[in-house]
């Protein structure tokens, strides 16, 4: 314990020494994990509204009102087959002609005159098909094409592909953004941790070099490695945890303040994260904080001094 008293009087010291570089390196990693909080919230976020769209994907397949109803029973048989032997399927709805008329309308309802427009009922019968994994939404789509009974029955003959829609080219090219903005996302947290590591060793050097000499006599005396490098270290992880409470801080503000405004005025994007995705944010600023002070002052010890 009192070696520990000790390391933390002298990394105090240090600080007050050097308290231009000290602040400057605490704000450095305070931005930092700032912006690493901001990000991973964010990614929760996105990830969040992604799922809500994919929820959304499914397979709608186009039924002429001529298919008969042995053909309509061979292809119900064919997808149960592909819901009960993990063919990607989750769920399979037959939609008649009126209620295809009632969900359009209900989807058109701020547009009247569209279904007014419209001579009786023109809609074909349609299977929804909900899917267990919506990125496979092509796969199973082409499966479903290839069969030569929805061949016979679907809504256009000449073009089996022109009545089976599952949001082509555009479902493929959401699930492209996603993966772009989570490795993006990745590559901006290690970005920052690095400019992190950087303005903290350059801190460290700087304590270093003021406490030479008291490190020469020191080590003349007999002092061990860990003794000369402790208060070093220490002033590394305070440093960085007064940083990630800054950090916590902040985003405490922002999520009784920024985030509760924004999702009232889009609130038909799911924009709510729960309580416990931003404890685990604290804990990971907290954690990631003391590992980059600690590691940054290990480099720094490495580099700079003679021990």
């Amino acid at each position: 314990m009192s070696r520990l008293a000790y390391f933390l009087r002298e990394s105090l010291q240090s600080s007050r020494r050097n308290i231009g570089t000290t602040i400057g390196g605490t704000i450095t990693i305070f931005l930092c994990l700032l912006m690493v909080g901001i990000s991973i919230l964010f990614s929760v976020i996105i990830g969040n509204v992604i799922t809500s769209v994919e929820e959304d994907v499914d397979i709608r397949l186009y039924i002429s009102d001529d298919a008969k109803d042995e053909q309509i029973e061979e292809f119900d048989g064919y997808l149960d087959s592909l819901e009960n032997d993990e063919g990607n399927v989750a769920s399979v709805t037959l939609m008649s002609k009126d209620e295809v008329l009632e969900d359009f309308k209900q989807s058109t309802s701020n547009n009247t005159d569209i279904v007014d427009q419209l001579d009786g009922n023109p809609l074909p019968r349609t299977y929804v098909i909900e899917l267990i994994d919506q990125e496979q939404v092509e796969d199973t789509a082409n499966n479903i094409l290839a069969n030569e009974t929805f061949q016979a029955i679907c809504d256009n003959p000449d073009d089996p592909s022109d009545s089976i829609k599952y949001g082509q080219g555009t479902v493929q090219r959401l699930f492209l953004i996603v993966d772009l903005i989570r490795y993006a996302c990745i590559a901006f947290v290690i970005l920052l941790v690095f400019i992190s590591l950087v303005f903290l060793n350059n801190t460290i050097r700087l304590a270093i070099l003021a406490r030479r000499r008291e490190i020469s006599i020191m080590r003349l005396v007999g002092a061990s490695n860990g003794f000369i490098r402790g208060p070093f270290v220490m002033e590394g992880a305070l440093q960085a945890l007064v940083g990630a409470i800054l950090a916590i801080i902040v985003l405490v503000i922002l999520r009784v303040t920024a985030i509760p405004s924004l999702d009232n005025m889009v609130n038909w994007l799911p924009l709510e994260v729960g309580g416990t995705v931003y404890t685990i944010i604290y804990i990971v600023l907290v954690l990631g904080g003391l590992l980059i002070g600690i590691l940054g002052s290990a480099i720094a010890m490495r580099r700079y001094l003679k021990v």
